[in-house]
């Protein structure tokens, strides 16, 4: 089974060659015949310094080897060439609508996606590895949401703290005794990773409740396709572009019709969401409805519909795009007009499907993080293949004394947020601040966990006519149902501006395309 032709991509097609190429074709007559020791754009003086690891440019300012088809392809541009270029991708993601929404009192505001055109480089050799490690965690995530529902072997057997799933906000008793379509419950989820300065890849945290940027992972590889032909003509850079049908092979897999193409709907919140261009983006690759909760009903046959001209048409699939808080006022908030009355009472009686399954956030939880090693260990018998960041506890006393009394050097945050909100960054905190965050510790110590503050890795990214290094992680995003995948790279989110460590778009940061290379079979 595989996904529908999507709708938007020829639109996409014809906004990029009527915005962008005019401006490509104009720069790209000047690449050939350059020479090559004049470089268009130059290093920034931090290149020289003992600085973080970075991604592309090793000691005395060096390209790694699986950067360096890139900066061979750079030296042969014109000096103006990468301005065009990016004057030309900035006009073209503008045109074609691909924003995020900030929320900033009270009002939503809607940008076009901050895109950097250096992109992140990464040989497959290494890659290699980190995706095993990806496959092998969610596998373990997913053993360990569905005994967490059902006999809670790993509470019993002491390896799983009885107190800290007490205190899990995100545990939904509505869904004990429930086994999902192959014990699965996390069908997609959204790793973070860091590198920290001496290479090692940690991962900082799993996002498994709605998991959100693959859709800014694809059209950055879009967009970069078109900007630089020639490396992907000569590179052996691992395509992406197979994530739509891998996900769509997800979700009919969870349809309890077998036999037949599954009908699969999208549920978003609604337009004014922040996500919302993902939600119609993904609906329209997988050739899925896109539906709001209003658009759907359950009948008395416990049945999902959706509502069209037609008449009512049956649901197998639902990817919601909804919290669990709001996904059905029956049994979560009454007061939702998000989500579908009797949704979990189809799901409990086994007539569709639902990505990921109400209850997988409980593994979504910084501080049942920091088990994670052991929950590998337990279901699983192997070491992580990558590992956590060190972690340190607020709800032991030992570790708590710890943390407060050294609040100046550490990363505390809290067990539920996300978007990097409600943290605190030692380093950078005033002493008020630091005074206020021990004050939360102290009252609610088990909502909160703290971490060495990482000096995490850069890439060059365009400033001007240098190339700075700037903060970034990545993405990576994986699914399973009866089989486990894992995307070639991700999203790689950049901190845009000088010196910080804050990389989420919410909050002034950007992305760029990741490009895994086969160093041995390309140029």
């Amino acid at each position: 089974m595989g996904a529908a032709p999507p709708r938007h991509r020829a639109f996409a097609e014809s906004v990029w060659l009527r915005y962008a190429c005019p401006f490509i074709r104009h720069a790209s007559c000047y690449i050939h015949g350059m020479d090559s020791a004049r470089l268009p754009i130059t290093l920034d003086p931090a290149y020289q310094r003992n600085g973080p690891y970075d991604e592309l440019i090793g000691l005395g300012g060096k390209p790694r080897p699986a950067a360096q088809p890139l900066f061979d392809y750079l030296a042969r541009l014109k000096p103006d060439d990468l301005d065009t270029r990016r004057a030309a991708v900035d006009a073209a993601i503008m045109t074609m609508g691909i924003t995020f929404t900030v929320y900033s009192d009270g009002a939503n505001i809607d940008r076009a996606w901050p895109f950097d055109i250096i992109p992140r480089i990464m040989a497959k050799s290494e890659w290699s590895r980190i995706d095993a490690g990806l496959k092998q965690r969610l596998t373990a995530l997913n053993l360990f949401i569905d005994d967490l529902y059902n006999e809670q072997k790993i509470v019993a057997d002491k390896v799983f703290p009885i107190e800290v799933l007490a205190g899990s906000k995100n545990f939904r008793p509505q869904c004990r005794g429930i086994s999902p379509r192959f014990g699965v419950w996390a069908h997609i989820c959204g790793t973070d990773l860091v590198r920290d300065k001496d290479g090692t890849i940690y991962v900082l945290e799993d996002n498994l409740r709605v998991p959100s940027g693959v859709s800014y992972m694809l059209e950055n590889r879009h967009v970069m396709k078109r900007l630089f032909p020639e490396m992907f003509e000569t590179c052996s850079i691992l395509p992406v572009d197979d994530y739509p049908t891998r996900l769509y092979d997800t979700l009919a897999a969870l349809a309890p019709r077998q036999g037949e193409r599954p009908v699969v709907a999208v549920l978003t919140p609604g337009i004014f969401n922040s996500a919302y261009f993902e939600h119609s983006y993904l609906a329209q690759q997988m050739g899925a409805y896109l539906a709001e909760g209003s658009d759907l009903i359950v009948g008395k046959d416990d049945v999902v519909y959706l509502k069209t001209v037609s008449g009512l048409t049956p649901v197998d699939v639902i990817y919601r795009r909804i919290d669990d808080d709001f996904l059905d006022p029956e049994a979560f908030r009454p007061d939702s007009a998000l989500g579908i009355a009797g949704l979990m009472r189809a799901w409990r009686a086994g007539t569709v499907g639902i990505a990921n399954a109400p209850g997988a956030g409980v593994a979504d939880d910084k501080v049942v993080y920091t088990f994670v090693p052991k929950i590998i260990k337990y279901y699983l018998d192997q070491d992580p293949i990558i590992p956590n960041v060190p972690s340190y506890l607020c709800m032991y006393d030992d570790q708590r004394d710890f943390i407060l009394a050294n609040l100046d050097k550490l990363v505390v945050k809290p067990a539920n947020e996300s978007g990097g909100y409600g943290m605190l960054i030692g380093p950078r905190a005033s002493s008020k601040e630091r005074d206020e965050f021990a004050e939360r510790i102290k009252t609610n110590p088990r909502n909160y966990m703290a971490q060495p503050t990482i000096n995490i890795s850069t890439a060059p990214t365009l400033a001007g006519h240098q190339l700075a290094p700037r903060h970034l992680d990545l993405r990576p995003f994986v699914l399973q149902s009866d089989k486990v995948y894992a995307t070639t790279g991700g999203l790689t989110r950049v901190a845009m501006v000088e010196g910080s460590l804050v990389v989420n778009s919410s909050q002034g940061g950007g992305s760029k395309d990741t490009w895994i290379v086969d160093v041995g079979t390309g140029a």
